[in-house]
């Protein structure tokens, strides 16, 4: 018998469950910086993004441990006796569980979990490959035992497990990946990763994580003790440092722009809008003065279709 074998079988969820899985995956949806599957696309691209988009979800919730409380994960997850104790020990047997689920949507086995199993027909149908996945699984791995980035370096090599792989997801759903188009989708989605670290810089601090890299922090004098100060106004050393940081993804987000005039029809919008709901967001934050910690800065949407027009007339 095999250790697989020996665990217990997920538990397959009701129709109802998997509804109630999807209804809050769009909700989630809706208020992210930017379109995750926006109503222009064929119904088809929009369920293969929202599939992609809701296993990416229900990861980063493990490791946040902000799954839905009375949500039957663990139970699906072939987990039916651990309780959620907040531990990190807990979330990494639930990763450990949703990676041997992962496994079931690439060989052909039924997953437990009802938002891996409306993953399956999305990899056979695009014949997506298995390790950006695994990636967005060991980001979060990571955040169970890394809670600080001593430099610019350090955050980007934990960009490329938790963000990039969505991109290279997005190109190959649209059979458009190449080395040059990856290398700019890796510029814009590690721009939008740190553009959510800017905004949730309060938020994150209060769960003990700090994702500004110690470095910068030194450079500009900013203590940790500066982090728990809400009531920071412009002329503080945390706001001066913000802006340095929305400089340095603005040009991340320069760098990878191009990719958005390499591809045409619908796809170029899509793309246009990751990069502009990137730029409209930096533009909050400088708007704001910096001082994202009195609450995560968010941009409006006439300023976020603004940057859209921009984006296209610029990457023709």
């Amino acid at each position: 018998m095999t250790v697989e074998d020996e665990r217990p079988r997920p538990r397959i969820p009701s129709p109802a469950d998997a509804e109630s899985a999807s209804r809050g995956l769009v909700d989630k949806a809706a208020r992210e910086n930017f379109p995750v599957a926006p109503f222009f696309l064929p119904a088809a691209v929009r369920q293969d993004l929202l599939a992609v988009y809701g296993y990416a979800r229900l990861v980063d919730d493990i490791g946040d441990g902000d799954l839905p409380p009375g949500r039957a994960d663990a139970a699906w997850l072939g987990l039916p006796g651990r309780v959620d104790d907040g531990s990190a020990e807990y979330r990494l047997a639930l990763l450990d569980a949703c990676e041997d689920d992962l496994c079931r949507v690439f060989d052909g086995r039924r997953p437990g979990h009802p938002i891996l199993a409306a993953l399956q027909p999305t990899v056979e149908r695009h014949k997506l490959p298995l390790e950006p996945f695994r990636k967005l699984i060991d980001a979060n791995r990571q955040d169970q035992r890394v809670r600080r980035y001593a430099s610019y370096d350090e955050l980007l090599g934990y960009c490329e497990l938790s963000a990039n792989p969505v991109g290279h997801l997005v190109l190959h759903i649209a059979a458009v990946a190449t080395p040059e188009r990856v290398r700019r989708s890796d510029a814009i989605c590690t721009a939008l990763q740190i553009v959510e670290h800017l905004q949730d810089v309060a938020e994150d601090f209060a769960q003990d994580r700090v994702y500004l890299p110690a470095d910068d922090m030194r450079r500009f004098g900013v203590s940790e003790g500066d982090l728990a100060a809400p009531g920071a106004g412009r002329g503080d050393r945390v706001p001066a440092l913000i802006a340095f940081e929305v400089k340095r993804a603005a040009g991340l987000l320069n760098e990878g722009a191009p990719l958005v005039g390499t591809v045409h029809g619908r796809l170029r919008l899509l793309l246009a809008g990751f990069v502009a709901g990137g730029r409209a967001t930096l533009g909050a934050i400088s708007d704001a003065g910096g001082n994202v910690l009195a609450g995560p800065p968010r941009a409006g949407k006439p300023r976020l279709l603004r940057e859209l027009a921009a984006t296209l007339l610029r990457e023709r």
